[in-house]
């Protein structure tokens, strides 16, 4: 493109042929290729490659199988996809032997990239799930406006001194030690978050039953003036006798109501314990089970300070319904 647009400005072709260092046919033919189609015909195209193994109809197969499937259904032992697997229903169905590079690149301009998946309970009934996010939750949410009261969710968890989550440097093939305690100890930790930002927890040693669960409840509404509507699973610990008389000691102040079964997806709470986890306990090392407690709850409440990220709990797609 140099050399034309110099022979065009008013250069001789053999000038320009001694500066630039190519042979005279060559300057002709760019010039003829200008003529005809002007710079575009001069820009360079991609050499044509081999013609791909697969075609059209089977990339679409393919796609619809990896995306709408289990690996499963195709008699392979998990239920997760891997490039190996991919390989061999390619090479089944079709006959066709790619490489497991062959079949990134593929899985690549077909816009799949590999991603830890969300796993749902085979018993769960999603009949009830979208009921409950179009009719259940909407009729709820409603009534709280109306009788000016506080959602709350509401979820138990607990948490080991072996629970380490996070990743830290090191030099590369050398693996880093930390050195945490032998000792296996646990603790048991409940809390309720709204969509507004509040969080209310509890920290506890042993066993949560229902005695435990009506302490939480007392603390959940401790100072409060107007009613809650408190969301749980269908635990039988949250349908029991006890809890039912004490909720019933609040006069109406405070309701219960039940999450679709087996649905924790559903529950904005269970990200709570996730942060707790993965991002703050699960780092550190704790050496008794008190040194453990005093992580359990700084963090926690910190937690409560920060609004913002608690109302960011209900901005995940499965608990955006709740806000």
């Amino acid at each position: 493109m140099r050399a034309v647009q110099q022979v065009e400005a008013g250069a001789s072709p053999e000038a320009v042929i001694a500066a630039l260092g190519f042979s005279r046919p060559r300057i002709y033919e760019w010039l003829a290729k200008y003529r005809e189609g002007g710079l575009d015909a001069l820009r360079m195209r991609k050499a044509p490659g081999k013609a791909p193994k697969l075609k059209g109809h089977m990339v679409r197969w393919l796609y619809n199988a990896i995306t709408m499937k289990s690996p499963l259904q195709f008699k392979f032992p998990f239920a997760l996809w891997t490039r190996g697997m991919i390989g061999s229903l390619i090479l089944d169905r079709y006959g066709v032997h790619l490489s497991q590079v062959s079949v990134g690149r593929l899985l690549a301009k077909l816009g799949l990239t590999c991603q830890r998946p969300l796993f749902r309970a085979t018993e769960q009934n999603r009949s009830l799930v979208e009921a409950w996010i179009r009719e259940d939750f909407p009729a709820i949410k409603a009534r709280a406006v109306a009788e000016k009261a506080e959602i709350f969710f509401a979820d138990e968890s607990a948490i080991r001194s072996d629970h380490h989550a996070g990743t830290t440097w090191a030099p590369s093939g050398e693996t880093p030690v930390v050195r945490v305690t032998g000792q296996r100890f646990r603790l048991n930790m409940l809390s309720a978050i709204s969509a507004k930002g509040g969080l209310s927890f509890m920290v506890c040693g042993g066993t949560v039953a229902s005695p435990q669960f009506c302490e939480f409840i007392d603390r959940l509404m401790h100072g409060r003036r107007g009613k809650v509507f408190l969301v749980l699973d269908g635990h039988s610990m949250h349908k029991s006798k006890v809890v039912n008389e004490h909720v019933a000691r609040f006069k109406g102040r405070l309701e219960l109501f039940f999450l679709p079964p087996y649905s924790p997806e559903l529950n904005p709470d269970e990200l709570v314990w996730n942060h707790v986890k993965t991002h703050t306990v699960g780092k550190v090392v704790s050496r008794s089970l008190d040194e453990m407690r005093h992580h359990v709850e700084s963090f926690l409440t910190r937690l409560q300070s920060l609004p913002n990220l608690v109302r960011s709990f209900f901005m995940a797609p499965e608990t955006r319904y709740a806000l």
